[in-house]
């Protein structure tokens, strides 16, 4: 055997290698499923892991999802928070998306970090929350996660500021734009066909025999009605939260409901 003290050390710089690099793709993969309040089962936890796992490789973030039974008198918001610092230190990943649900008090929180406060701005966010609020309110937290992941992800293909939901975006007004451009054309084409009317009321009266004989204008009365307009002092619907800043000082952009 040649030179055997130089074979152990190759091969043990070898496993230091496979070691290094084991604990690297442990750190990068993570866990992204936090249900410390046991509402999903085993194999929903497996499929809504690897649905996030997909969109988030698609959107460069992380999609996290967090339970609790109780935030241990803290506002949700913060309990949220403190969960993200100690998680982004510990994985050095500063964007995310995550969903967190607090069972003891009946709410759920939003929230967008790093590069997602951007394409998941708090306007955004409240379009999703309204997105999975029936969901919410029928226990399907399964299917709220699900949205959240896959409505998050449609809404940052679109560039920060614009409304993804706003009626000139959609399929079916672009058609029916198309649609009465096409019948106001056709329209035209059809009347230029028919020729042009050269009559009119003028044609049939005998001008030189028609006389007014007389004109008589009468101001009957006038009507003056005035009715108070009620004023809208009604505040929102249970929403709370808006973005912030974590006690790490991570800015973040969010919203929040009660179900």
């Amino acid at each position: 055997m040649r030179n055997p003290a130089k074979r152990i050390f190759i091969a043990s710089l070898f496993l230091m290698l496979l070691v290094i690099g084991g604990f690297s793709a442990s750190a990068q993969t993570g866990e992204l499923i936090y249900d410390e309040a046991g509402l999903l089962t085993e194999a929903e936890a497996q499929e809504l892991e690897a649905l996030a796992k997909d969109y988030g490789e698609e959107q460069n973030v992380e999609f996290l999802f967090l339970t609790t039974n109780s935030t241990e008198g803290q506002s949700i918001e913060r309990y949220m928070g403190d969960f993200f610092d100690e998680r982004a230190d510990s994985t050095g990943q500063e964007a995310a998306v995550l969903l967190t649900i607090d069972i003891g008090s009946r709410e759920v929180y939003l929230a967008g970090f790093g590069t997602a406060e951007r394409t998941l701005d708090a306007e955004r966010i409240d379009l999703v929350l309204d997105r999975i609020m029936p969901e919410m309110q029928r226990d399907d937290y399964g299917g709220a996660f699900r949205d959240t992941v896959v409505t998050s992800s449609h809404y940052m293909e679109y560039r920060p500021g614009v409304n993804p939901e706003s009626i000139f975006l959609k399929t079916w007004f672009h058609v029916t734009i198309a649609l009465l451009l096409a019948g106001g054309i056709v329209g035209a084409m059809l009347y230029n066909v028919g020729g042009k009317v050269t009559t009119t009321p003028g044609t049939y009266i005998d001008r030189d025999h028609t006389r007014v004989r007389s004109q008589d204008d009468r101001f009957r009365n006038k009507t003056v009605t005035r009715s108070k307009v009620p004023q809208n002092k009604g505040g929102g619907g249970g929403g709370f939260g808006g973005g912030g800043m974590t006690g790490g000082g991570r800015s973040f952009s969010g919203g929040g409901r009660k179900f």
